[in-house]
């Protein structure tokens, strides 16, 4: 039961009970509500500044590591930029001008993405700049990238083919150097040994024993092996494909070949034998080179088995005016 107070009136010389106004404790209770509510604000702030709550540290902690994973994106990004910038000048530089490609331009390359703003999604949030330039790094990346792929896949084509172009191209000797009695004739104009007249002679004639073995000087397909064709006696033809075509004629008359039409042969296969049909004077062969279809001299192919030394002896003989054997 709460305390009655009195108080002495010096007027009425008489104790008065204290009346205590309903207004001024309620004001006095308000006072000290909002009192300790800007107290305990002020701390709160003051608080924050000093310690941070459990979610904010959680907050903080989330964005350094989002900081710390960007920057090692634009590490990685930079790291292979760099490779696929070396790959381009290599393809550019080496492997399409090897394989008489036309280069990539950097336009090609470097190009952009025009349209609408794919990278909307990213925008509004407080690192937007840096994930949108990040974005926009990988996906330029990727397309250079899908840019290359696709340049070396044609590479590895024009690779192919040239590789197949190389074995197919006439390029060594058909008879050879320890079986040679001498280089008898070379292209060019020669003396025929029937009429005595001077005459072009299209190929190169190889003087060599009956049955001394005739390799296939490319790889290719037989095209003919007959002796249907006037002068030529028993003869072969391969097709090289690329426009080449190689001929071997005065094969000998008996088992004069080792292959057959449409056989598919390799350079450096035995395809007959040395002999002296047609119209031959001696033991020998005559050996032509076609690009697509005309006569061209068959030293220009001797690339793949002989030494500069034996090529140039081989050329001073083959370029002596002298009497061919057929």
């Amino acid at each position: 039961m709460a305390k009655v107070k009195y108080y002495y009136d010096q007027e009425t010389l008489s104790y008065q009970k204290v009346e205590r106004r309903k207004r001024k404790i309620f004001g006095n209770v308000a006072l000290f509500i909002f009192s300790s509510c800007l107290v305990g604000f002020l701390l709160y702030l003051y608080a924050g500044k000093v310690y941070d709550s459990p979610e904010l540290r959680s907050a903080k902690r989330d964005k350094k590591f989002v900081e710390m994973q960007m920057e090692s994106m634009e590490e990685e990004i930079a790291q292979l930029t760099a490779v696929i910038e070396e790959v381009e000048e290599r393809d550019n530089s080496i492997y399409r001008i090897y394989f008489d490609a036309n280069p990539i331009t950097e336009e090609q390359r470097q190009a952009g993405f025009g349209g609408v703003n794919r990278y909307k999604n990213y925008e509004g949030y407080s690192n937007s700049d840096k994930v949108i330039a990040l974005k926009e790094s990988i996906d330029k990346l990727k397309k250079r990238t899908a840019i290359q792929s696709k340049s070396l896949d044609e590479i590895a084509v024009l690779a192919k083919d040239k590789e197949k172009l190389l074995a197919s191209i006439p390029a060594i000797q058909p008879v050879r150097n320890q079986d040679l009695t001498r280089m008898a004739s070379g292209y060019g104009y020669r003396t025929d040994p029937f009429n005595k007249t001077r005459k072009f002679h299209y190929g190169m004639d190889f003087t060599a024993p009956r049955g001394t073995p005739v390799f296939a000087s490319g790889d290719g397909v037989v095209e003919r092996a007959d002796a249907n064709s006037a002068g030529y006696g028993n003869h072969i033809r391969i097709d090289h494909g690329y426009g080449y075509v190689s001929l071997y004629a005065h094969l000998r008359q008996r088992n004069p070949y080792n292959v057959k039409v449409g056989q598919k042969v390799k350079r450096g296969d035995i395809i007959g034998y040395v002999g002296s049909t047609g119209r031959s004077q001696a033991p020998h062969l005559h050996y032509e080179v076609f690009k697509d279809n005309e006569r061209i001299n068959p030293i220009n192919f001797y690339y793949g088995s002989l030494t500069p030394e034996e090529f140039n002896e081989l050329l001073k003989k083959s370029q002596q005016e002298n009497i061919s054997l057929d």
